[in-house]
């Protein structure tokens, strides 16, 4: 605050000036007052800063009223000697590193974003234009990059690879990146090799499938280096629906991240359950809750493009009437619904 050191009740006697770049200056006696500035060291002996608005003064005498210990920063206000500000894991956003600099810090000890590289696998992709006859445009390779750095990972280019299970073989050995997710050989049919490959290398197969539609297929390896491998279904959004549930989540816990709740909302009308596997639905949510958009086939995106969330139905015999909700932005933070 910019006005007059003081010491006492006033009225005061002006005795000096103290700059934001002096040396801290003698200290104030009862009734004295310095003329000051922000940032300024207040002198010893100081009980408040009178702002100038709030200042009457003739040629040597100042008078107004203040507050006691009023615009004065005190000597660990903020934060005592050996506190613990912020936790291990939290996200170094822009104010954070703004508190490391307040607090004299020039270097913070981080973990870095994860690298994510996508093999996209299909004899059957087109990658440019529109698909002809026996070909199907590919709409997950391009999904992937945009996905990865909401998820707050950095994307290796996206990789194309045939239906060769010696392509996959020498990819997986090649690749090297925190998480690599490997599109479309994830199933059972004679063009998914993804496991046999895994085998292969000597990878543990953590999650062999998931009770979850669409989506099931998807499956979670590790290679003795730390790597991991994301087998994603095919069809596209099967794709998103395994990238947001365990390809977030992998991502999360490889930036120090603890694993988000999901809020709970009420369906409008009710949804009919899967008798063993969890249903994910493309949802939007406004202030009226949540609408259901339709177009929820494994090989649509439609839905999706128009949605806010999954709702996240829980298997069983009927119909649920709340369901939680995943966010589709894997950087969004869930509603409170």
């Amino acid at each position: 605050m910019d006005g007059y050191a003081v010491r006492g009740a006033g009225p005061w006697q002006l005795v000096g000036t103290v700059r934001a770049n002096s040396e801290l200056a003698g200290p104030l006696a009862d009734g004295e007052a310095c003329s000051i500035v922000t940032g300024a060291a207040v002198p010893p002996g100081t009980t408040a800063v009178l702002p100038d608005e709030d200042a009457t003064r003739t040629d040597v005498q100042l008078v107004g009223l203040v507050e006691s210990g009023r615009h004065i920063r005190r000597a660990g206000e903020e934060c005592a000697a050996g506190e613990t500000v912020l936790r291990a894991g939290v996200v170094i956003e822009p104010q954070v590193v703004g508190l490391a600099a307040a607090l004299g810090l020039d270097r913070l000890t981080v973990i870095p974003r994860p690298l994510v590289a996508a093999l996209v696998t299909g004899d059957e992709l087109v990658h440019r234009g529109a698909s002809g006859p026996g070909r199907v445009r590919d709409a997950i390779g391009p999904m992937l990059p945009g996905l990865i750095a909401r998820a707050g990972a950095n994307a290796a280019p996206v990789v194309h690879l045939p239906d060769s299970r010696a392509a996959l073989i020498d990819s997986l050995t090649t690749t090297q990146a925190d998480l690599i997710l490997v599109s479309g050989s994830s199933a059972s049919g004679p063009a998914d090799h993804l496991r046999a490959a895994l085998s292969a290398l000597g990878a543990e197969l953590l999650i062999d499938g998931v009770a979850c539609r669409p989506g099931h297929p998807q499956a979670l390896a590790r290679f003795d280096d730390g790597r991991l491998v994301l087998g994603l279904p095919g069809n596209p959004l099967a794709a998103l629906t395994a990238f947001l549930t365990l390809g977030a989540a992998a991502l999360q816990r490889l930036r120090g991240e603890k694993l988000l709740k999901l809020p709970v909302a009420t369906l409008p009308g009710g949804l009919a359950c899967h008798p063993h596997s969890t249903r994910l639905i493309p949802v939007r949510v406004g202030p009226q809750g949540v609408t259901l958009v339709g177009h929820e086939g494994s090989a649509m995106l439609r839905g999706a493009a128009g949605a806010d969330a999954l709702a996240v139905v829980d298997p069983g015999p009927a119909e649920a009437i709340a369901a939680r909700l995943l966010p589709l932005d894997p950087g969004a933070r869930p509603w409170d619904v």
